[in-house]
């Protein structure tokens, strides 16, 4: 498979370099796709400007129509869509239908507010006038979308700008782009007009900069790492752009003694081990209070060793493949880190490098005790199948605990006491928070985010998003035929 940009409702494949995409679980090529530069990032921007005037003078439940269209497309495909998916970047089969569903519900969620695009009105406090508040859009919308949620993490970005009517510069990963080129069809076959969405393929330096710093992109999205995240707000402030910035967790998963610890477990795993541990909401610690801490610790290695290990489209899997050799390297670099700084390795740490996994990016599920709050591998984002299991002796210490990180996505707490759940809900400090639950799992009707370092504040998913790719306009109709000053002819 050649895959092609998608500029101005056109398939260009141009003479530029190609680069390989491989099936992190058997090392095959699947794909080629090109490296894009600068020019092709100047026709995407110049084919969004130009379609982006008409595109806001459609009605917006006209635009929503567009991603009714899109949702039944992603349904009639989601079974291709799911093995595509899982091919490109590992994850199991189950997940990655998930994955398809979720961007099926945000088509759907988000083509309903092409009906509503709530205002305000208000009264004035002068009489004979009239005051309201109406959303306009942005403009021209960059989206720079990572390789762990290629189809979900685009929907919550590209839907919402659509239906306020911005149009869209899209660079997806080179990881796992299959998703977004088989998105560009879904576009061209429901009829969006040209130039509406744009697809970029590239290298992050060169097409995500050349997105971030083009003067008819007005609005930047992105989601990926807090060290390049910092640099897309330094050139985006530089610019006076909006920014929306959805970066990195340090997820914990809060199990009390009064816990029901056969769901706690069952929790756990499915945070820290459903994707190989990469989602940005990954349970990577276990703040366990010292009265069920061994309980949890042999409930949870008798658990570990019930997963099975192999390709995602192996139905029997229940952790694949991690997305390519360098993200191997960096877990296992971890894990000596770990070690060095006194956490008992009990289960795991290994990279598979035996067959069946030679072929592969496999690294054993991994479970870490007698982990220190401030020890490396409890504060900094991993990326991968690692729990850090951390004793506590009270609720207070291990809200502490959780929100003793530079991140603030995602927490949980398993406990049967009503009090003890409301007062952790709201000392918290994550932009979301479950009970008896574990910490992914986000639905796409609330926003999605968090605090600190986890992002700059804006949210993607729910109504929330659409406050990122709109501006507020106040409207006020004086209808007195006289001139009023307001806060003064009062």
């Amino acid at each position: 498979m050649n895959v092609k940009n998608y500029i101005d409702g056109c398939w260009r494949e141009g003479d530029l370099k190609t680069v390989p995409v491989i099936n992190p679980a058997n090392g095959e090529q699947i794909a080629m796709i090109p490296l894009s530069t600068q020019d092709e990032v100047d026709e995407a921007a110049l084919a969004a400007k130009r379609a982006q005037k008409q595109w806001a003078l459609v009605p917006a439940p006209k635009r929503a129509d567009y991603l009714y269209e899109i949702g039944y497309k992603l349904k009639e495909k989601k079974e291709y869509l799911a093995e595509l998916l899982t091919k490109e970047m590992g994850k199991v089969i189950e997940e990655a239908r998930g994955e398809v569903q979720e961007a099926i519900d945000m088509a759907f969620y988000m083509a309903g507010e092409g009906r509503r695009l709530f205002g305000e009105t208000v009264p004035s406090e002068l009489a004979n006038k009239f005051a309201m508040s109406v959303r306009t859009p942005v403009g021209v919308a960059g989206l720079i979308t990572p390789w762990n949620f290629p189809i979900a993490i685009a929907s919550w970005k590209a839907f919402p700008a659509l239906v306020s009517g911005n149009t869209v510069v899209w660079k997806p990963s080179n990881e796992s782009p299959l998703m977004a080129y088989e998105f560009g069809k879904i576009f061209e076959e429901v009829g969006l007009p040209p130039g509406v969405v744009n697809i970029v393929f590239g290298a992050g330096p060169t097409v995500g900069t050349a997105i971030v710093e083009h003067p008819d992109i007005s609005i930047i999205s992105f989601t990926g790492s807090n060290a390049t995240g910092s640099k897309v707000a330094e050139l985006g402030g530089r610019l006076l752009k909006k920014v929306s910035l959805e970066l990195g967790g340090k997820n914990a998963v809060i199990v009390m003694d009064d816990a029901n610890l056969d769901l706690a477990v069952e929790g756990i795993l499915w945070s820290a081990f459903g994707t190989a541990g990469q989602r940005c909401t990954a349970c990577s610690r276990v703040i366990v209070h010292k009265a069920v801490k061994e309980e949890i610790v042999d409930r949870l290695l008798k658990a570990m060793d019930q997963l099975t290990i192999g390709d995602g489209l192996d139905p029997k899997t229940k952790v694949g493949p991690v997305v390519n050799k360098a993200a191997l390297e960096k877990i296992n670099h971890y894990v000596q880190i770990g070690k060095q700084e006194g956490a008992t390795l009990v289960r795991g740490g290994n990279i598979l490098a035996d067959p069946p996994y030679d072929k592969g990016f496999y690294f054993e599920p991994t479970l870490f005790t007698d982990v220190r709050p401030d020890m490396t591998i409890a504060q900094e984002e991993i990326f991968g199948p690692i729990i850090s299991l951390i004793e506590v002796s009270s609720l207070d210490e291990a809200i502490e605990v959780n929100n003793n990180v530079k991140f603030g996505l995602s927490s949980a707490i398993f406990s049967q006491d009503v009090n003890t759940i409301f007062k952790a809900q709201h000392l918290l400090d994550t932009g979301i928070v479950y009970i008896n639950a574990g910490t992914t799992g986000a639905e796409i009707h609330l926003p999605f985010g968090g605090t600190k370092g986890t992002g700059n504040g804006h949210r993607d998913s729910g109504q929330a998003a659409l406050d990122v790719y709109t501006e507020w306009k106040s409207i006020y109709v004086d209808y007195s035929g006289k001139l009023q000053r307001a806060q003064i002819d009062t």
